[in-house]
């Protein structure tokens, strides 16, 4: 008997220990880990740099509370704001933690110059933010709000796509656009760069605040250090998680100095988010993330998986209905549903994990070696051949 809630729906199968790109299970047996904690081990398992920094720092100083200052904090504040458009940062633990102090940084905007009206955030519809009773109904998902009534007004929704629906949804109460560069969850939607172009400039317009949450395909996992960087386009807030842990839990909050000035004392806080632990973590993430070779080699992958998983589109079109994605976040429509195909995937000891619109996810870490590609690439070709 498990005394383990059953808000999950685990595959049977745990694993001993991890390294680089493969986990090895509790049986003995050894996987390639294309689902990386769900786009968190970015540098992979049991990286020897993160390993170090983990044990020198936890012989030193785990947590002190933000009643202190915390100089691994402001180290890793500055990498990240020296290397994009924010001038300040705050941490969080988590992704859901990140976009809910997202959305309460924009209402506290307008709050703190005298339009506390202006409170209302425009989302894509069945998009993803997180899971506290905010960010799901943010989400606009039924599936993700049902049961946990009453409502939590403030949020309104267009879909994907639709830019007439998305205009007239604008209104003289509406505080910000908050939207994926790239839907994860959703299926692996890539926002158009002319498109984020044109959100910007509609909040120029409006004196709206843009949104962009890159929990997911933020810190190097679209090729780009952000995914928006490739659109030219500045955001106001941007929430991050996932990858700048590279599998230790951190979240944070990118502003412009503009909104960043109405987050004075007391307005926001977090026991445990930006603890010295955390932050020695994510300041050597960063230091190897950050770099343009680094990335280049992201693109590099991703342009020979991307290419090599259209050939096999092309071979089995009647299977595979669309490749999507950017850099590393990788999804493979199918045509039916996709459970059948992820148990195959998993029986052939490649890992990878659903999405919307009958999409398998891959999330293979941003250090992958040609060669694991190679291996997936064999593996998703051989499970195409046995459902054809």
């Amino acid at each position: 008997m498990s005394y383990l809630a059953k808000n999950y729906n685990r595959k049977k199968i745990s694993f001993k220990y991890g390294k680089g790109s493969y986990l090895y299970s509790s049986a003995g047996k050894k996987y390639l880990d294309f689902v990386s904690g769900i786009a968190v081990n970015s540098l992979g398992h049991s990286n020897p740099k993160l390993v170090k920094t983990i044990r020198d720092q936890s012989k030193k100083l785990w947590h002190v509370s933000n009643a202190f200052q915390i100089p691994e904090g402001e180290k890793l504040a500055k990498k990240l704001c020296k290397k994009t458009f924010a001038d300040y940062v705050m941490f969080q633990n988590s992704g859901a933690e990140a976009t809910e102090a997202a959305i309460k940084v924009a209402r506290r905007y307008f709050y703190s110059i005298g339009k506390p009206n202006k409170n209302r955030i425009l989302c894509i519809k069945n998009s993803f933010h997180g899971r506290t009773l905010a960010t799901i109904y943010a989400s606009g998902s039924k599936k993700m709000t049902e049961g946990f009534g009453p409502k939590v007004t403030g949020f309104d929704h267009f879909k994907f796509g639709d830019h007439n629906s998305f205009k007239k949804k604008i209104t003289n109460n509406t505080a910000a656009i908050m939207v994926e560069t790239i839907m994860g969850e959703g299926g692996i939607k890539v926002i158009p760069d002319w498109c984020l172009r044109e959100l910007r400039a509609i909040c120029n317009k409006k004196k709206i605040l843009l949104i962009l949450d890159e929990v997911q395909c933020g810190i190097g996992r679209s090729g780009d250090f952000f995914a928006f960087e490739k659109s030219k386009v500045k955001p106001d807030i941007v929430p991050i998680a996932k990858g700048i842990g590279g599998g230790f839990p951190i979240g944070a909050v990118l502003m412009n100095k503009k909104v960043a000035s109405a987050m004075v004392p007391g307005t926001h806080g977090s026991t445990f988010g930006g603890n010295p632990l955390a932050m020695s973590v994510g300041n050597t993430v960063m230091d190897i993330v950050s770099t343009k070779k680094f990335l280049n080699n992201v693109k590099k992958s991703s342009k020979y998986f991307l290419s090599n998983l259209n050939k096999l589109k092309e071979k089995y079109s009647s299977i595979i209905k669309e490749i999507r994605g950017r850099g590393l976040l990788i999804g493979i429509q199918l045509h039916q549903d996709q459970t059948k195909f992820i148990k195959k995937l998993m029986d052939k000891k490649l890992l990878t994990i659903r999405a919307a619109e009958n999409v398998v996810r891959i999330l293979p870490p941003l250090n992958v070696k040609k060669k694991e590609i190679d291996i997936a690439l064999k593996v998703i070709d051989k499970v195409c051949s046995e459902i054809k």
